[in-house]
This record gives C-alpha cells, sequence and structure tokens, in this order.
C-alpha cells in the first residue's frame, strides 16, 4: 500500500509520538528521492511546486512553499499568493513576515508555518546568524513569539538554531508543529537541506547540517570527465579521427554521379 500524504490533522496527532522528517529541496530529482525515501514534509520553491509534473514526481510528501516576505508584498498579496499555492496543491505555506499578515492567510484557512529564533530575513535584529535564546530573557523572547503565532492561527514554526533545552521546553508547551533546524529531538520533526545532506558544496556548513553524501566530489570528477571527453573530440575533429564512416550518411554512387552533373 503506497504511503499516504499527511494532513495537518495527522501532524497534530502525532505531536509528541514521533519525529517527522524534513527537507528543503530545490528540484524535481530531489524532491523524487525525498519521497521514494519516505520523507514526510519538505519546504520548496513556489516554482517547483507549480510544475504540473510536481505531484507526480512526489504525491506523498506534505510540501511547503515559501519566499522571502519582501518578494511577495503586503497581507493581501501574501493571501493571493496562499491561495496560489494552495490550487497548486500546496499542504501549507512558510511566512516569516509580520503577525498581521500571518493572521490574515490564517483567517482564510490557509495553513501557515512561521519562524522563530534565528531568522535569517531579521538576523540583523538578533546579531546576525548566530545562535538565539542562549539567555534566560532571549529564550523567553522567543516563548513569547511561539505565544503570538499561536494567536495568529499559525499551525507550526520552523525553529532554528536554538539551545535544545529551550527548543523542548516550548514545543512541549504549544500546539504547534516546531520544526527543528539545529535546534535538538525536543521538537516535532527534524529540518534539514538537502545540498547539506548530499554534500552538494565545498562552502560554510552549518553546525548542524551532518553529510551523508560527497556530490561535490562527483560534480568535481564528473567536469574533469567532461574536459577530456570534449578534449578528445577536439583532437579527433583536428587529425580527422571524427566523423568515420560510421558517423556519415553515403550516397548511392550512381545517383551522386547524376546529382554531380545537375551541378555543371
Amino acid at each position: 500500500m503506497p504511503a499516504k500524504r499527511l494532513t495537518v490533522a495527522d501532524m497534530r496527532a502525532l505531536k509528541g509520538e514521533r519525529q517527522l522528517t524534513m527537507l528543503r529541496v530545490t528540484t524535481m530529482e530531489e524532491a523524487e528521492a525525498a519521497d521514494a525515501a519516505g520523507i514526510d514534509i519538505v519546504s520548496v520553491p513556489p516554482e517547483l511546486l507549480c510544475r504540473p509534473d510536481y505531484r507526480d514526481a512526489a504525491p506523498t510528501l506534505f510540501s511547503m512553499p515559501g519566499e522571502n516576505y519582501y518578494d511577495i508584498g503586503t497581507s493581501d498579496d501574501f493571501v493571493r499568493w496562499a491561495f496560489r499555492m494552495l490550487q497548486h496543491d500546496a499542504d501549507a505555506v512558510y511566512c516569516s513576515a509580520s503577525l498581521k499578515t500571518i493572521k490574515a492567510m490564517a483567517d482564510e484557512a490557509v495553513p501557515v508555518i512561521g519562524h522563530v529564533g534565528l531568522i535569517p530575513s531579521r538576523r540583523t535584529w538578533t546579531g546576525g546568524f548566530k545562535a538565539v535564546g542562549k539567555t534566560a530573557d532571549s529564550a523567553f523572547k522567543i516563548w513569547e513569539a511561539v505565544q503570538a503565532l499561536e494567536a495568529a492561527g499559525a499551525i507550526g514554526a520552523e525553529i532554528e538554531v536554538v539551545p535544545v533545552e529551550v527548543a523542548q521546553a516550548i514545543s512541549e508547551r504549544t500546539p504547534l508543529i516546531m520544526l527543528s533546524m539545529g535546534a535538538g529531538a525536543g521538537c516535532d520533526a527534524q529540518y534539514l537541506f538537502a545540498e547539506d545532506i548530499l554534500g552538494a558544496h565545498r562552502g560554510h556548513m552549518p553546525r548542524h547540517s551532518k553529510v551523508y553524501r560527497d556530490f561535490a566530489g562527483e560534480f568535481e570528477r564528473l567536469q574533469q570527465e567532461r574536459i577530456a571527453a570534449f578534449s578528445e573530440y577536439r583532437t579527433d575533429v583536428e587529425t580527422g579521427a571524427f566523423p568515420t564512416d560510421s558517423y556519415v550518411l553515403r550516397m548511392d554512387p550512381d545517383e551522386m554521379t547524376k546529382f554531380r552533373s545537375k551541378l555543371g
């Protein structure tokens, strides 16, 4: 029996029962692989979700598109955007904009996931790309932010780079579905980027990410193979080794004689 796509009701019922798995995927191949691997939730670029073949590739993934709020606009713009995402079979939307914007969507029965802790688009307010909630006062501000999301009607929140004790204490006290990115196993889901899991780049790797494969090394190997293949092709052309008879079409000699006579 094929796996069933989770609903919001399913995830609420699973809170505290088991850890869900979540990935950020950016390509159809990654989405298809996540579905085949039994991943529960994915964050996806809107343009990927809106492809007509997305649900053929990822029928069981609880899919959550999101964009930076300054790319979408006002609360009304967000509601229109969210409706378009739901029309393309989104299961929820991610939003790190204002509580007013989150409430506007929630009031229209749009399942909304907010964000607390380190919020990349607002990092200047918390000191840049670093952990948040390391003191009692800053941890309590995260708790207040979670309560505000509850009041606005959000169904869940990504909680990013927060001490594990803080994240667990908050998750135990809120009905929101808490998605942990570097915030430990005391939340409801673990969230990593597919490109980090795959080792698809050589740049900075977040402390909370675990690398399972070396795609960057494979990409480098393939690039060297490309160069070698192109070089061999160039040499073959320059030496006359390509094209040989097996790669070209020959004309019947009699027809060629007639053709030459027509040419004059």
